[in-house]
């Protein structure tokens, strides 16, 4: 038996989350929608989805309070649709861990694409794991700890909470201690994709990230800033 993707829309306006709807099901997806965030979160919860798209202007709770909520069950994927161009605006939804961000009006298609896009992302890391690579490593003499297996990064035993796309990031530049990545390279590492748009807008992934494995985000030891260049692993790999 195959298994089916599923989706989770939420999004205020009927008339697009049943266009969006007929689209991914078209194409083989189970699909919840939600109209606002208490029904989203309940649907949620009940059934965590592979995937969720979200209207960031919704009615009472705002789509940022619900991907905090969202990211405080699990750190599955998802898109943010907006009617926000700024380029602000795109920064903030990455700063909350969204996967892709598409600004309306937009194409279904293109929606679907890069939903199947995400999907493909989140399962590459999953299932195809280097048979090589130890289920643990552990770097800067026991500080830093990561399970490749599970997808979880620990700093002093703690789990750092990291969302899809920032673990994607973070393990990339674990697998390469003295590499300096651009910001272009990390990008195409987490998108699978060549991003059209400002490479900075890495710069917000760093940040969040720092917010979670750093003692101090403005003095960091663990993810380094390589001036004119990009970003590199500040610790070593431990001997196992």
């Amino acid at each position: 038996m195959n298994y089916c993707r599923s989706v989770l829309i939420v999004d205020d306006e009927p008339t697009i989350s049943e266009v969006i709807k007929a689209y991914m099901e078209k194409d083989g997806w189970n699909v919840e929608v939600a109209y606002d965030a208490d029904i989203a979160i309940a649907k949620f919860t009940k059934n965590i989805p592979d995937l969720v798209i979200l209207d960031i202007m919704l009615g009472a709770t705002s789509g940022e309070e619900l991907s905090q909520k969202i990211r405080a069950r699990s750190n599955i994927p998802f898109i943010m649709i907006t009617s926000k161009s700024r380029e602000e605006d795109r920064l903030n939804g990455f700063e909350l861990g969204a996967d892709d961000y598409v600004v309306k009006p937009f194409s279904p298609k293109e929606l679907l694409a890069r939903a199947n896009a995400v999907y493909r992302r989140s399962l590459m890391y999953i299932t195809k794991i280097d048979e090589k690579q130890p289920k643990l490593v552990t770097y800067g003499s026991g500080h830093l700890l990561i399970d490749y297996q599970k997808m979880i990064v620990y700093v002093n035993g703690q789990d750092t909470n990291l969302t899809n796309t920032e673990y994607k990031l973070f393990s990339a530049l674990t697998r390469a201690p003295e590499k300096v990545f651009t910001r272009a390279e990390l990008l195409y590492y987490a998108q699978g994709y060549r991003f059209v748009g400002d490479p900075r807008i890495i710069d917000a992934h760093v940040k969040n990230i720092r917010q979670k494995v750093e003692q101090d985000p403005k003095s960091p030891k663990i993810l380094l800033t390589v001036v004119g260049a990009g970003y590199k692993l500040g610790l070593m790999r431990d001997e196992n």
